[in-house]
């Protein structure tokens, strides 16, 4: 019988592969660049009884390359950034920034008032505040719990 050395570091390493390939294959960052899509700007939502803020990270475009779009259950959320190509002394530049048009939908937790969205654009941060649309605001559901008995109260 042979003794095999356990090597957990070497686990580890497996494990961190297995997630990279889950998280390419969930968000396929090579392919997306393929197809002309930049990248995927990160975003945070948050609800309040009478808004919902959206925070989307958007580094290095100025507010004339952005188009955002909001429809009562979604905001869109596109643009492009463009890179000035340099030549440098041997022909090679190399870059790690992200070049080409970009775009992501998100799916708001209620309806708002799409034509009373106020935003600001600062530093890298798309900011949107999203008013609730009235029928959602504190939207309280009555239950009628009936009278609690069958038919005519009479037994059937």
């Amino acid at each position: 019988m042979a003794l095999v050395r356990w090597e957990p570091f070497r686990e580890v390493e497996t494990l961190q592969r297995q997630f990279n390939r889950l998280f390419d294959e969930i968000v396929p960052t090579g392919r997306r660049v393929e197809e002309g899509i930049a990248f995927i700007p990160p975003a945070e939502i948050e609800e309040t009884p009478d808004a919902v803020h959206l925070k989307v990270e958007i580094p290095g475009l100025d507010r004339k390359e952005l188009d955002v779009q909001v429809s009562p259950e979604a905001v869109s959320i596109s643009g492009e950034r463009k890179s000035e190509i340099k030549t440098e002394e041997r022909g090679i530049t190399r870059t790690e920034f992200r070049y080409g048009r970009f775009q992501r939908v998100i799916p708001l937790p209620t309806r708002v008032q799409h034509d009373q969205v106020q935003a600001e654009y600062k530093d890298g941060i798309l900011k949107l505040r999203l008013p609730k649309a009235e029928e959602d605001k504190n939207k309280v559901v009555k239950v009628n719990l009936g009278d609690g008995h069958r038919g005519n109260g009479q037994g059937q």
